[in-house]
């Protein structure tokens, strides 16, 4: 099998053969998927081979069921997921399938739908395996071949072994996952203990490394292993990398910024097929207006990237990636993307409409919001942004600004521009680099330091948002952006909410300064967890570790001190005085 492609792709050579050998049935499946477009550079190309165990009656349909599965399920998860993730959770589902199906038939352990499995994704300049069993993949090095899996058979005596792990085996099931660099002319075989046990590394790779097809030295190396006396089924993949996608190719991830940038049109007037009726906001950023599609009459805001920011190649890159992320979204407190009555000739986006206002105006407009009020708008929030980290993504611009509370007090979160995509990220690293895209004032500290932002950088911008929302002010003032180093975080202190505003019990500041606390490590774990606090008294917050006035609120203990110190010079100013 043979697949080219153009330079800046991820192209291979492959090829496959298996034979039930001396066995009556084959009990061995194998198979792959290239695919080709859009699909090839976010989910890659995938082999997966299974072995079902001899002593099964239902082997077959084990192996089978194990590698179909996975070849149809993964290329059907998130585009945004990272290979990890995508593969580790549809092995998982199959696992368990496996394993129900012989609780059912009664077929627990060697007599049921038991395999063993190993597969390997190449995706972008990566390759990632994925293994459980006695199966085997290999690199090619030299003149032998490296052992890249590790076989989980147990060995009770020396003629006596049992499989430790496998797919089907129990309820769950661990999985070896391990991702190594790819290199032009990189060669991976996969191999069934049918063909490994016969034959060494060194004579397969003779036939791998030879000049030929690899279909013939697939077939060649089951001939070879069937008579050096192999009485199990054979079974071989080999797969040969003959190009890698350019890490400096940013355009291959939207097919939307191959458009020309859209003009600015004329307000009002008309634009491919939507009747533009007023502006809506103008920033150095973008300009985004109310339209109707002229067609259904639906009302969109269409967004039109920044005349200034034309020639910034990685600007046109994000904001053609909003779109791309807007698609992929399904919640209803994410803003969704919109439709295009007559196509694009040009880049520009289009959302739906969100009649309401930005929470900066809430905010404005409720200056001393009661508790409860602040809980709900906070828990609209985090559900938006657990929709983005359920697909592996990070807002990492989260502030009032970027949230809209419509007329029915629907919470949505809005603009894309700085969102990092895990998937996306992994099929071209070179456009991971660690920017800081955010508001300085919502960014969190790490980011500051050149980490990368994660789920626990957009719990410090929600923190920081609750604070401000009950106090008016920011947790740490403008100290964040300046803390450019570790020594400088560790010299932040956190002002007291409760000192700011008596509307701010202790136990609610306590939960809103381990959110916004510069470590990201001593922050909560998940976000409903930080929700969970902010409804009810956590116990180990109330009843736990003495925390220093000095600590909970500078401010007040420098006050009293001086208040202190003022006190005993006027003491002993009096003694004094007193005493000529």
């Amino acid at each position: 099998m043979l697949m080219q492609t153009s330079r800046s792709h991820l192209s291979i050579e492959s090829g496959q053969q298996t034979l039930a050998g001396r066995k009556s049935e084959n009990q061995d499946f194998h198979g792959a998927v290239i695919p080709e477009g859009p699909a090839l550079l976010h989910k890659g190309i995938a082999f997966a081979l299974a072995d079902g165990i001899s002593s099964s009656p239902v082997a077959r349909v084990a192996a089978e069921t194990a590698v179909k599965s996975f070849l149809a399920d993964y290329y059907c998860t998130s585009e945004a997921w990272l290979v990890k993730t995508a593969a580790g959770r549809v092995i998982a589902a199959t696992n368990s399938w496996l394993f129900d199906q012989s609780r059912r038939g009664g077929g627990i352990g060697d007599r049921g739908y038991v395999c063993t499995f190993s597969a390997l994704v190449l995706k972008g300049r990566k390759a990632h395996l994925f293994h459980a069993g006695d199966s085997r993949i290999w690199r090619l090095s030299g003149q032998s071949l490296e052992q890249l899996t590790e076989d989980h058979r147990v060995q009770v005596s020396p003629d006596e072994s049992y499989l430790g792990r496998a797919l089907g085996l129990s309820r769950s099931v661990e999985i070896d996952y391990l991702a190594v660099d790819l290199r032009p002319g990189d060669v991976f075989v996969l191999t069934t203990d049918g063909v490994h046990d016969v034959l060494t590394p060194q004579q397969i790779a003779t036939e791998v490394s030879g000049p030929g097809c690899l279909e013939a030295a697939a077939s060649a190396i089951v001939a070879q292993a069937l008579e050096a006396g192999s009485t199990d089924n054979l079974t071989i993949q080999i797969v040969r990398v003959t190009g890698l996608p350019d890490p400096a190719a940013p355009e291959l991830l939207a097919e939307e910024q191959g458009l020309p940038p859209a003009p600015l049109p004329r307000v009002p007037g008309s634009f491919e097929g939507f009747r533009l009726l007023r502006s809506l906001h103008d920033s150095s950023r973008s300009h985004i207006c109310l339209a109707e599609d002229e067609t259904s009459g639906a009302r969109v805001a269409l967004k039109f990237p920044s005349l200034d920011l034309r020639g910034d190649e990685d600007y046109l890159r994000r904001f053609a990636m909003e779109e791309w992320v807007a698609r992929r979204m399904a919640s209803p407190h994410v803003l969704k993307a919109g439709e295009y009555p007559q196509g694009r000739q040009t880049l520009f986006l289009a959302t739906e409409f969100v009649e309401g206002q930005t929470l900066r105006q809430w905010m404005r407009d409720n200056p001393h919001p009661d508790l409860e009020t602040v809980r709900g708008l906070l828990e609209q929030i985090a559900k938006g942004l657990r929709a983005f980290h359920r697909k592996e993504m990070v807002h990492q611009d989260l502030r009032p600004e970027n949230i809209m509370i419509d007329t029915s007090g629907t919470v949505k979160i809005i603009d894309f521009g700085a969102v990092r995509i895990a998937g996306v990220m992994e099929a071209a690293p070179a456009l991971d680099r660690a920017e800081i895209l955010g508001t300085h004032q919502y960014t969190a500290p790490e980011v500051f330091l050149g980490y990368l932002g994660t789920e626990l950088s957009d719990q410090f911008s929600l923190g920081v948002i609750a604070y401000e929302m009950l106090t008016g002010r920011l947790p740490y003032g403008a100290g964040v952006a300046r803390a450019g180093s570790a020594k400088a975080q560790a010299a932040l202190r956190y002002r007291s909410a409760s000192a700011v505003t008596a509307r701010v019990p202790d136990w609610v500041d306590s939960a809103l300064c381990r959110a916004v606390h510069p470590v990201p490590g001593k922050r909560y774990e998940a976000l409903s967890a930080f929700l969970e606090d902010l409804r009810r008294p956590d116990p180990a917050n109330t009843h736990g570790t003495f925390v220093p006035l000095a600590e909970r609120d500078p401010v007040r203990f420098w006050q009293l001190v001086s208040a202190v110190l003022a006190l005993l010079c006027l003491a002993l100013f009096v003694q004094l005085s007193g005493n000529p």
